[in-house]
């Protein structure tokens, strides 16, 4: 029986993605052979990764890819439980793939049961990859952004390897003007929807959610009946910050953070000028790796280790 040492785990855990502790039975079953014991984890995990599906999976990546011809572009988040596994090369080759998959489709409605290039069923990747890494995972969410004549821009930020990263932007410019230009100026709003204070809600404000505005009017009625003004006066308060505070989530109307003194609506204009032709923003997608997901503690690998090496 070979000796399974803390090194050896830990070359395998690196490899497969594996707990450590499965990784550790993993080798044993197989007298030290790693790649024996990568097929023997992703075996015994198939049978095993239904039983994650309930499991909180809030970490993970966010891929973007934008068409050869740059009029398509396309985000994608995969999510998994902890950021380690988002670190995993497997896992981020993965969220890659099924980024390189949508973009090649027609529509993403069906992305879950199209086949990547290597023939494999997009589905059947997550369930593998569930199998051999053992953490529950999900393709959350899909976007695309597509224009006759223009660009879409891609900027990913906090990038954690070639393609993917926590938090990702698609801007769609419509024009048929000096394409290079245009994704220049479509990536620097893509910058600004990912690092402005506020994420705008919407590109206009038709484009609103109606429930998120009756929400903010409620606020705001509260607090203006709560300062003791007349009704009519306070109603005149509400209209007045209800269209204050749209142009604070609305696109065009946001001060462009690389230029405070100009608005984006402003900024379209100037390129319209500048390339001697109309363009209008089409749409964006922004994706935060995990917001709106209900987040609970991971596995405390540090300890698992230091268990491992006899050093707890």
């Amino acid at each position: 029986m070979a000796e399974i040492t803390a090194a050896l785990v830990k070359d395998l855990r690196e490899k497969s993605g594996a707990g450590m502790m499965d990784c550790k039975k993993a080798l044993q079953e197989n007298n030290g052979d790693v790649e024996a014991s990568m097929d023997w984890l992703r075996t015994k995990g198939l049978s095993k990764a239904a039983k994650k599906s309930d499991r909180a999976a809030a970490e993970g990546l966010v891929a973007g890819l934008v068409s050869g011809d740059g009029k398509k572009g396309v985000l994608i988040e995969l999510n998994a439980e902890t950021d380690f596994v988002a670190k995993n090369d497997k896992f981020q080759a993965a969220a890659r793939n099924i980024a390189a998959t949508a973009i090649a489709l027609n529509g993403l409605d069906g992305l879950h049961e199209a086949k990547t290039s290597d023939g494999e069923v997009i589905g059947d990747v997550i369930t593998n990859l569930i199998a051999t890494i053992g953490e529950n995972m999900r393709l959350r969410r899909t976007a695309e952004l597509k224009v006759e004549q223009g660009a879409v821009a891609l900027y990913l930020h906090n990038v954690q390897g070639e393609g993917v990263a926590r938090l990702g932007v698609l801007v769609a410019l419509e024009g048929a003007g000096d394409q290079a230009k245009l994704k220049d100026v479509g990536r620097r709003i893509a910058m600004h929807v990912a690092g402005t204070p506020t994420p705008p809600l919407a590109l206009n404000s038709d484009e609103l959610d109606p429930a998120v505005v009756a929400k903010e009017r409620e606020i705001q009625t509260q607090t203006a009946m709560e300062s003791g003004k007349p009704r009519e006066i306070a109603e005149k308060m509400v209209e007045g910050r209800i269209r204050k505070w749209q142009e604070e989530v609305v696109l065009l109307k946001q001060p462009f953070v690389m230029n405070p003194d100009q608005t984006i609506e402003q900024l379209i204009a100037e390129t319209a000028k500048e390339t001697g032709a109309p363009v209008t923003v089409k749409g964006f997608v922004r994706f935060a790796l995990g917001e709106g997901v209900e987040k609970t503690e991971g596995p405390d690998f540090a300890s698992e280790v230091a268990s491992m090496t006899g050093q707890a």
